[in-house]
C-alpha cells in the first residue's frame, strides 16, 4: 500500500513537470508521424519485393513505428533524473519517507503514459492513412509499447544512475541506438537483408518484438507473436532489475 502510495505521489509530480513543457510531447509524437507520412508511401514500391511480407505495408510499417516510439520515446529520459541529481533533488528525496522504488516507478509510470499517449495518436494517424486491422490488435500493440517503454525507461535509468555523466550517457544511448534500431526491421524488414545480416539481427530482441508485432498486425497472430512478447517482456525486468540494483547502489 504505502510503494503505491508512494509511486503515484512521483508520478504526480513527474507528470505536472512534463505537462508544463509540452513541446518534448510534441516532439515525441512528431518524429514517428514524419517516418510514417515521409518514408511510408515509399513502401508501396517496395511491397512486391521478394522476402517482404505480403500484405498492406502499411500492416507491415505501422507496428515497426510503435517498436520504434518505444526506443526513442524513453531512451533519453534518464537526462531528466541527472539533472535532479545535480541540482540535489533525489538527495533531498532519499532522505524522506518515500519508497526508493517509488523513486522509480513513478518515473517510468509517467514516461509509459506519454508513449501510450504518443501511440494511440500514431495509431490513429496511421489509419487515416490506411492501415486497416481489427481494433482488438491496437491494444495488444499498445502493450507491447508499453513493455518496449518499460524496458528502455528503465534501461535509461539504471545508464544515469551508474555513469552519472550527461555526455557519457549521450554517446553511450547514440552508439547502442543506431545498431538496435537498423539490425531490428523497424524501418525495412530484415527478410529483406543477406543471411549473414540476418544472423546478426537475430541477436537483437527488438528484431523479435517487431517480427511479433508485423504478425500480429498482419494475420491477428502467428507463430512469432509469442517470442516478440516474450523478449519484450525479458527486456522489460532485465532492465529493471538493472535500474532497482543501480538505485540501490547509489543509497548506499
Amino acid at each position: 500500500m504505502r510503494l503505491a502510495r508512494d509511486t503515484l505521489l512521483v508520478f504526480r509530480r513527474n507528470l505536472r513537470l512534463s505537462l508544463r513543457q509540452p513541446v518534448w510531447l510534441t516532439i515525441g509524437l512528431v518524429q514517428p508521424l514524419i517516418y510514417l507520412c515521409l518514408f511510408g508511401p515509399l513502401l508501396e514500391s517496395v511491397a512486391e519485393a521478394p522476402g517482404y511480407p505480403r500484405g498492406d505495408p502499411w500492416q507491415v510499417f505501422v507496428p515497426g513505428l510503435l517498436v520504434q516510439l518505444g526506443l526513442f520515446g524513453t531512451m533519453f529520459v534518464g537526462f531528466g533524473l541527472l539533472r535532479d541529481v545535480r541540482d540535489g533533488v533525489l538527495e533531498r528525496l532519499r532522505v524522506t519517507p518515500v519508497s526508493r522504488a517509488a523513486l522509480l516507478l513513478g518515473r517510468v509510470m509517467r514516461d509509459l503514459m506519454v508513449l501510450l499517449v504518443q501511440g494511440a495518436a500514431l495509431l490513429g494517424a496511421g489509419v487515416l492513412w490506411g492501415l486497416r486491422t481489427p481494433l482488438w490488435t491496437f491494444a495488444v500493440g499498445l502493450g507491447v509499447l508499453a513493455l518496449v517503454g518499460t524496458a528502455f525507461s528503465a534501461g535509461s535509468y539504471a545508464l544515469a544512475l551508474i555513469v552519472r555523466n550527461e555526455d557519457t550517457v549521450a554517446s553511450t544511448l547514440n552508439l547502442a541506438g543506431i545498431p538496435l534500431l537498423l539490425l531490428s526491421g523497424i524501418l525495412l524488414p530484415m527478410s529483406l537483408a543477406p543471411d549473414w545480416l540476418q544472423a546478426i539481427a537475430d541477436a537483437n530482441p527488438l528484431r523479435h518484438v517487431v517480427d511479433g508485432a508485423r504478425e500480429l498486425f498482419l494475420h491477428g497472430g502467428g507463430p512469432s507473436v509469442v517470442p516478440g512478447v516474450a523478449a519484450a517482456a525479458g527486456m522489460a525486468f532485465v532492465f529493471a532489475a538493472l535500474a532497482a540494483w543501480a538505485l540501490r547502489r547509489e543509497s548506499r
